[in-house]
């Protein structure tokens, strides 16, 4: 009898052990990757890309864990900053299923050949992997919709529409009365397109994300009326308006905003060029998934009016260089959105010394990329290899963020009526610091601020 209560006793306690391990997104926007032990089950949530420019080497080091003893892996969504890393995964061995929504999992079968695309034509460096890594990645992918459980070996798994980008998502996961959130990345109420973020009821643990934890977004009319007048004004002065996007998200809420305005008469109809093949068939998936839109995306699909922006597809790279010979009247949406690479470098080559022209930021820019040093104010900038002095006019609206504010976030995290301890990622440090005593003030919850390579106890 004794033996059988020490024995159930011991059971227990190793259920009850947990511990969380921090791979990336410490103190810094991007490199999303945690590890959570439970019991002898080692579930990876996250494997994202390091894109500062002091952390890029840390893509190519080895895993500080052993991909073969991966359990699981769980994907908020599909930005790369999130999943890029998945390929090299498998390449060093991993073999368990990879958990995400039907949407993500869509949207990466598009965004993970790109990344190495981008890798391959920009990258002096070894390739982080291969076509074959990628086909055997997506073929691991399993699905699993908002709302539903998975039951992994006595862990119940659901995922909650974190409203940031299409299919994106809150991680809830429960073991034996204990519930560990991981927030994702979380979306903007009343933003374009997609349904707002739903926060969980409860949480006992929570991985929190804090892009924007120190300031407040402009309100979203007020930014389309500034984004409406930049361009009306370049277009005076017979320049040309360059806006850097990411392919996933932003380039669907500025085409749908600028469609809108021009059918409700605010805007003429405007040429519109979207050199970027990544975001033409990102906004092809969008529009496959209806389901998660919300009313007002729906109701514009199902009446659409004739008058409309005037959208051109620039698919090959001798179209895109034609651009170029443009020199008035064009706005041209393109990556990559932190101005790192892509097609974007060129537009801003051939525009950002001519005073007419209008650089407009809507995203947020991490620290040592181009597009963080035009925003802070740089009067000249590198560009393939040529100082250009920054003479157009540089717009950042914050508006259009699909990530939430401060007070976003703070009333996302007013709807859990637990009182969970808070693990705060995915931040600069000076906001991930402001964003903790916003946090301690409003709650009093316990917060956390881990280091890269941390372990935390939990349960």
């Amino acid at each position: 009898m004794l033996y059988k209560f020490i024995k159930k006793y011991i059971f227990y306690a190793i259920i009850y052990f947990m511990k969380i391990q921090f791979f990336g997104a410490t103190k810094t926007v991007t490199g999303s990757c945690f590890l959570l032990e439970i019991e002898k089950q080692n579930i990876l949530i996250e494997c994202g890309l390091f894109q500062e420019n002091d952390k890029e080497f840390l893509n190519y080091e080895p895993f500080p864990f052993n991909p073969r003893k991966i359990d699981l892996v769980i994907l908020t969504h599909a930005h790369l900053d999130h999943s890029a890393l998945i390929p090299k995964l498998v390449k060093e061995g991993l073999r368990c299923r990879i958990i995400t929504t039907p949407a993500t999992k869509d949207l990466l079968e598009i965004m993970l050949f790109d990344a190495l695309k981008v890798q391959k034509n920009e990258n002096h460096k070894q390739l982080l992997y291969d076509e074959e890594n990628i086909y055997k990645a997506l073929k691991q992918i399993e699905t699993l919709p908002y709302q539903k459980t998975l039951n992994f070996n006595g862990i119940s798994i659901r995922f909650l529409d974190a409203g940031h980008i299409l299919g994106s998502a809150t991680v809830e996961i429960k073991i034996n009365n204990k519930t560990i959130v991981f927030s994702g990345d979380i979306g903007r109420t009343g933003n374009p397109i997609l349904k707002d973020p739903i926060p969980p009821t409860e949480a006992d643990y929570l991985v929190l994300e804090s892009t924007y934890g120190n300031r407040l977004h402009k309100n979203l009319e007020e930014s389309i009326k500034e984004l409406i007048q930049a361009i009306k004004d370049t277009f005076k002065k017979e320049g040309n308006v360059i806006i850097p996007a990411f392919a996933v998200g932003r380039t669907q809420d500025l085409l749908y905003i600028l469609n809108k305005s021009v059918r409700q008469g605010i805007l003429e109809p405007i040429d519109v060029y979207l050199d970027s093949p990544l975001a033409e068939e990102a906004t092809r998936i969008y529009l496959s998934h209806p389901e998660l839109f919300d009313d007002e995306a729906l109701r514009e699909m199902r009446h659409p009016n004739r008058s409309s922006i005037k959208l051109h597809f620039i698919k090959s790279v001798e179209e895109s260089k034609k651009l170029n010979t443009i020199n008035s009247k064009a706005v041209i949406i393109a990556g990559s959105g932190m101005c790192q690479g892509g097609r974007i470098i060129y537009h801003l080559y051939h525009n950002i010394y001519r005073e007419q022209c209008s650089i407009i930021f809507a995203g947020f820019q991490a620290k040592g990329t181009l597009g963080r040093k035009i925003v802070d104010g740089e009067k000249e900038v590198l560009i393939l290899g040529k100082m250009l002095p920054v003479k157009a006019k540089i717009y950042t609206i914050g508006g259009f963020s699909a990530h939430a504010d401060r007070d976003e976030l703070l009333e996302w995290l007013k709807a859990i009526k637990t009182k969970p301890e808070i693990f705060i990622v995915h931040g600069e440090p000076e906001v991930i610091d402001i964003f903790k005593k916003s946090i301690e003030e409003r709650f009093n919850f316990r917060c956390h601020c881990p280091e890269r390579l941390s372990t935390y106890e939990i349960g």
